[in-house]
């Protein structure tokens, strides 16, 4: 993406960060946060962002206020889900409000925050990339109530996951959702690889079901 438009909202946590790229007569909108790594650089949330405006798609990459403020952890959700909705909020109204459909998006952790608001905020489709169902070696600690929150609302999803994935696999997430088709396997483990074009060519296919 080149010189995306770099505008900072205030949240109860302080300022957060949105790079945002609006291509002419886009098809709609993509939300799209980082993991607990705090980095929208992440090569797989990057070639994402970039396939996505490449295929016409606005594309707002959020660093959350926890990762502005320096903090190395992301906070609690009664702490993040209120930092991330005047976000969104700011993005969807106004002059200046990014086109419908609106996906919210994110990768591990930000898919989580994405996933539970997605109601609130009024998005129109939700999308995650690499969903941790649960920690590593602990499938009881599951989060499959985070990853089901849109499914009441009729919100679509879509959940692209790493074959390897230790925080849940393609088969243990499909096994949580009314639908197998809603995941998406691709190559590599929770970072994907270095080269994920199916990840990006997944996250594609998905929304272009929703203009």
């Amino acid at each position: 993406m080149s010189s995306p438009r770099v505008v900072e909202v205030e949240t109860p946590l302080g300022p957060a960060r949105v790079h945002l790229a609006r291509p002419p007569r886009a098809h709609g909108s993509v939300v799209l946060t980082h993991g607990a790594g705090g980095s929208i650089r992440a090569g797989d949330v990057t070639a994402v962002a970039t396939g996505l405006v490449e295929a016409g798609w606005a594309v707002a990459l959020v660093e959350q206020a926890w990762v502005v403020a320096g903090r190395k952890l992301p906070p609690p959700a009664a702490t993040q889900d209120p930092a991330w909705l005047p976000v969104v909020a700011h993005l969807t109204t106004g002059r200046g409000a990014l086109p419908r459909p609106l996906v919210v998006s994110g990768k591990s952790n930000g898919a989580r925050v994405a996933f539970r608001t997605a109601h609130e905020v009024g998005a129109d489709a939700a999308l995650a990339l690499a969903f941790p169902l649960h920690p590593p070696g602990k499938p009881e600690l599951s989060r499959a109530g985070e990853l089901r929150a849109p499914v009441p609302h009729g919100i679509p999803l879509h959940v692209v996951q790493g074959e390897s994935d230790a925080f849940g696999t393609p088969a243990e997430v499909r096994a949580e959702l009314p639908d197998p088709s809603w995941v998406t396997g691709v190559k590599g483990g929770h970072g994907f690889t270095r080269k994920p074009d199916d990840l990006v060519a997944a996250a594609v296919a998905f929304v272009r079901t929703l203009a």
